[in-house]
């Protein structure tokens, strides 16, 4: 088993259960990781007999780009695309960080995990 890892993918999105969040936007950070057997694509240097990171990253700016109330259906809806555009994965986990949430206090950021 192997690791495909994609981490600090930084965007500017507009999601949240407030208003506010809809009309301003937020940064995040997105971190995926995918596990796979690259085995074939190390012995043979080619790229599709492994998971392209480029397409992870496309994956995630375009969901990224959809607005939606929680970012949990966010993560939930990369892990769902990039299950459908490769066929050797196994494992899929998808860490969406909101930085300067909407709430009371000095909060840095919130986040959400989800692994299949």
């Amino acid at each position: 088993m192997h690791t495909v890892t994609i981490e600090g993918i930084k965007l500017f999105a507009y999601h949240g259960c407030l208003e506010e969040e809809g009309k301003v936007g937020r940064h995040y950070i997105v971190d995926v990781h995918v596990e796979t057997d690259f085995t074939e694509a190390a012995e043979n240097d080619d790229l599709s007999k492994t998971i392209d990171y480029v397409t992870i990253n496309t994956i995630v700016k375009e969901e990224m780009a959809i607005p939606s109330k929680l970012i949990e259906s966010v993560a939930a809806r990369i892990i769902k695309r990039i299950r459908q555009e490769f066929n050797t994965v196994y494992g899929t986990k998808v860490c969406i960080k909101k930085l300067s949430p909407p709430v009371p206090g000095d909060v840095e950021w919130v986040s959400v995990i989800i692994s299949e």
